[in-house]
């Protein structure tokens, strides 16, 4: 290994919380002494269980994923001819694992029968299935099945002697290695498994889990602290999901119920202020579209269970939003997030997004993979977001598909009703403190860039714009149809193609402008 590469691990690990180190080891440990003992380590895949029903107010409908053997996930399709291969890996990770979360018993188009087949077909092959019993897809299958066997009253001892084991292996591997939203989403799950089979063991970890996690995890603005827009709504769903189960059955006290509903609140009050007025969010981070439930789709199931959104000032989250009848502007101001769980962070400090008469102009590269390629390397770092690049490096080391090392900090933040000002640490190991200025009018705004050194560095400032958008550079004027981007001490301005991503596995060409610089930089646009 280079010395480079232990560098970066070594600014990787420093960060992480004691309690992963230890339960990576443990697991690792524990995994290598069981396989002594017994050969391999025997999961045990059944476990006879009592279960009861469930009363559950309508929820969120999934999209169409599955017909006729077909399954559609990340806009990548397969047809399984013959028997489903739960170990299907042609399309990656991230597709095996769609396949193993049962979204689809939840489509408002399923038969029950054909749910059943489905599930029943899962339990046959279970002896040979090796990503869906980790515990992040244990987690989702157990709450999608709960839910689809609760709709149906559906009694199936088989079913539930499986899913009970299914619980225990859970039990046994909770994700305290990873922690984020994985462990967010074992303790949801766990609650569900929790009441569904009336087991006290399986609650008090969830309670556990919830009461902790959410505590630290939710953001005094409301936001979910991994600050992707898109994993801010699959959380808020899932906490929208939990009211609905302990307000609906009345096997435990409902103490739980009231902390629940006020984190609820104030997610749902931060996802309406992030969220543009035609309902689009902003592709910040790991983001993309038709992942999550929508916006509107969860102000309509927080309605349904009596919820108002609480509306708080953007503060902790580094998110500002700036609107008037012009345009609609998302800036981003703050640090990449958690420091020991940045995987879903991007190299993109000082980014912002600009959407005109409800419809994007100025916008994020977005994310069409989570696979360890190039192409994600390449949407992670800061060339692939609307702020300055220095001597071509990232302000903050993003590599190996959901690692950081060394990381851009906040060290100055001034800001008033128009105007914000922010310096950042990331370029310190060049030499250079990066400040970004904001000022805010009625149809325009003025962005200044400051590169504070005691010698010379090039900057890149990129500007991306939406699909069918075709700037054009004339002199030190960028020219979008009525709207004009006027440029103040660049050494050259440039259009150049990319790739816009605004879904999984789907990229539309678009245009970019690159302007280069060295010590200032003033951009006007005028909307």
């Amino acid at each position: 290994m280079s010395i480079y590469k232990i560098l970066l691990l070594f600014h990787t690990v420093r960060f992480l919380k004691a309690k992963q180190i230890y339960f990576r080891f443990y697991y690792l440990l524990r995994t290598k002494l069981r396989q002594f003992m017994n050969g391999k380590y025997n999961m045990n895949i059944s476990s006879y269980a009592h279960t009861h029903s469930l009363t559950l107010a309508p929820s969120i409908s999934a999209k169409r994923l599955y017909k006729n053997k077909k399954f559609k996930f990340l806009n990548l399709e397969y047809t399984f001819i013959k028997d489903i291969d739960w170990n299907y890996q042609e399309h990656g990770k991230l597709w095996t694992y769609n396949l193993n979360y049962f979204d689809y018993l939840l489509q408002e188009d399923l038969p029950k029968e054909m749910g059943l087949e489905l599930i029943n077909n899962f339990i046959e092959q279970s002896a040979s299935i090796k990503d869906g019993f980790m515990p992040f897809p244990i987690s989702l299958r157990g709450m999608n099945w709960i839910k689809f066997l609760s709709k149906y009253k559906i009694k199936d001892q088989n079913i539930s002697d499986s899913l009970y084991a299914q619980y225990m292996i859970l039990m046994d591997n909770i994700e305290y290695h990873i922690l984020g939203n994985h462990l967010l989403e074992n303790g949801f799950s766990l609650l569900f498994g929790a009441y569904y089979f009336e087991d006290d063991i399986l609650y008090i970890e969830a309670k556990k889990i919830l009461s902790s996690e959410l505590k630290e995890q939710v953001l005094n603005d409301g936001a979910h602290f991994e600050l992707s827009p898109m994993y801010h709504q699959i959380m808020l769903f899932r906490v929208l999901d939990c009211i609905n189960l302990i307000r609906n059955n009345d096997w435990k006290e409902k103490d739980l119920l009231t902390f629940l509903m006020s984190k609820a609140e104030i997610m749902l009050g931060w996802l309406n202020t992030i969220t543009y007025e035609n309902g689009d969010i902003p592709l910040l981070n790991d983001s993309a579209n038709y992942i999550a439930p929508t916006s509107k789709e969860l102000n309509m199931y927080a309605s349904i269970l009596n919820l108002k959104p609480k509306q708080l000032a953007l503060y902790n989250s580094g998110y500002r939003k700036i609107q008037t009848e012009y345009y609609e502007m998302i800036v981003d101001i703050g640090n990449i997030g958690p420091d020991y769980i940045p995987g879903h962070a991007h190299s993109d400090t000082f980014n912002f997004e600009i959407y005109c008469d409800n419809e994007p102009f100025i916008v994020d590269t977005g994310l069409s993979t989570y696979e360890s390629t190039v192409r994600r390397t390449l949407e992670r770092s800061s060339v692939s977001h609307n702020t300055v690049v220095v001597d071509g490096i990232n302000q903050s080391e993003v590599w190996g598909g959901f690692r950081v090392a060394r990381r851009a900090k906040i060290i100055h933040l001034e800001e008033n009703k128009n105007y914000i000002e922010a310096t950042h640490d990331g370029y310190k190991r060049i030499g250079v403190q990066h400040t970004r200025r904001f000022i805010s009018y009625k149809d325009s705004i003025v962005i200044e860039d400051e590169l504070k050194s005691s010698s010379i560095h090039e900057g890149i400032a990129y500007l991306h714009f939406y699909p069918n958008i075709l700037p054009k550079v004339k002199g030190n004027k960028i020219i979008i149809k009525q709207k004009e981007i006027t440029i103040h001490s660049a050494k050259s301005i440039t259009l150049e193609p990319y790739e816009y991503a605004p879904e999984f596995n789907k990229r539309l060409p678009a245009y970019k402008v690159k302007i280069v610089f060295t010590e200032y930089l003033k951009m006007e646009i005028k909307l």
